[in-house]
């Protein structure tokens, strides 16, 4: 029997916290009813470098969010990114043993068990198993129990990080006596919420733009079967604008908002506009092409380090279902026909109108949103994601006794 649980999803991003309240009535459904935002910092590319100051900022959104919501949080899902997060695939093959030859619920378990058994080293822990179709003689199968064949495969890419920096972001919430219930890479909760289940189907990518870092999720046959994070974000843009055109970096960031396209619109290269736009000491014109020159640069490094890690994955013929985009990076005008100019692929801006309605539609709002659903998932008679990875909070859980 089900009661009512306020779940919290936050996302300790680098330039703010986002923490969204639901609440979940009988296990089954979920209402949002909070929301609280501050200003982040203490986070660098992802990573907790100041854990104090992290701490306030994070504090402060939750409050803000159970001051909004008039209630207290019973349980936290966490999003997860930074440069230190990544993936590899992980394999292994049974004989199926029952004599009528038809895959048994132990021959699956013990294929499925090999393939996740990769040892990694003391300071690395798993965060998900994201387990693609299982072969059997060599053919894909989505549900191999009770099918007649002779061998069994299993696949699985692994995503792990550094437990120490996972163990920050968790330590951080238990600092305000929180329970985290789970983590969750960003990409990951992400694309929960903004690819349509047609797109996972067809092959899609979700690529989530933050400003210290970029998260990616490639989906094949309905399912994740790849994701990962590195620390390129809209910081570096406006770092790029700074150096190449010599100005302050709080000018380039206001630049990349006024002026900012992730491709090169304007060919004029005598089309001028203001640093300052206030016409005092200091201001002086600035090539527009050589604005947008600097960021198409930019973006499009970021696009194709994620289509060099996805290798077959990022090809257009496997993204059917195109490519989305979401986080505050997404925002910049043009990004889509930039991503399309590298994927080959129709790109298009998330929207979480699937759970969502007004300023939670924007795709700042995508990875919270996705913390929620995962939270619905948990505590709905589904049960426990088989992605996920167990035992990962006992683990963390020893760094902090």
């Amino acid at each position: 029997m089900y009661s009512s649980k306020v779940i919290a999803g936050i996302e300790i991003g680098t330039s703010k916290v986002v923490v969204l309240l639901g609440e979940i009535v009988e296990g089954q459904s979920l209402n949002i009813i909070g929301m609280g935002q501050s200003s982040s910092k203490g986070v660098l590319k992802g990573d907790i470098v100041d854990f104090h100051a992290a701490s306030d900022c994070a504090h402060a959104a939750i409050l803000s969010a159970e001051d909004q919501a008039g209630v207290k949080i019973d349980g936290v899902y966490l999003a997860l990114s930074g440069s230190d997060v990544n993936g590899f695939p992980s394999e292994a093959s049974v004989n199926v043993t029952s004599e009528d030859g038809r895959v048994s619920k132990e021959d699956i378990e013990q294929v499925s068990s090999l393939a996740k058994g990769r040892d990694l080293p003391e300071e690395r822990v798993v965060i998900h198993h994201l387990r693609r179709p299982y072969r059997l003689d060599n053919r894909s199968v989505e549900k191999p129990l009770n099918l007649e064949g002779e061998h069994l495969e299993a696949s699985y890419w692994t995503v792990h990080g550094n437990a120490r920096k996972i163990g920050d972001a968790i330590h951080i919430i238990n600092g305000f006596n929180l329970h985290v219930d789970d983590v969750i890479l960003s990409a990951v909760a992400a694309g929960s919420v903004v690819a349509s289940e047609e797109e996972k189907q067809n092959g899609c990518l979700v690529i989530d733009i933050g400003r210290g870092s970029t998260d990616y999720a490639a989906y094949q046959s309905g399912r994740c079967v790849v994701a990962g994070s590195f620390p390129l974000g809209g910081d570096h843009i406006s770092n790029d604008l700074s150096i190449g055109l010599r100005m302050r970096l709080n000018q380039a960031e206001s630049l990349k908002h006024r002026y900012g396209s992730a491709i090169v619109e304007h060919k004029n290269k005598g089309e001028k506009v203001w640093l300052n736009n206030d016409f005092e000491i200091g201001d002086r014109p600035i090539r527009l092409w050589s604005i947008e020159k600097i960021i198409e640069l930019r973006m499009t490094e970021i696009f194709e380090v994620i289509s060099k890690k996805l290798g077959a994955l990022g090809r257009s013929e496997r993204l059917g279902g195109g490519v989305i985009l979401c986080g505050g990076g997404a925002n910049l005008r043009n990004c889509e026909q930039c991503a399309e100019g590298v994927f080959g692929a129709p790109a298009r801006v998330g929207d979480n109108g699937t759970m969502a309605t007004g300023e939670l539609r924007e795709s700042q709002y995508s990875v919270a949103l996705g913390l929620l659903k995962y939270g619905l998932q948990y505590q709905s008679k589904l049960g426990p994601s088989e992605n996920k990875a167990p035992g990962l909070l006992r683990k963390l859980k020893g760094l902090f006794q």
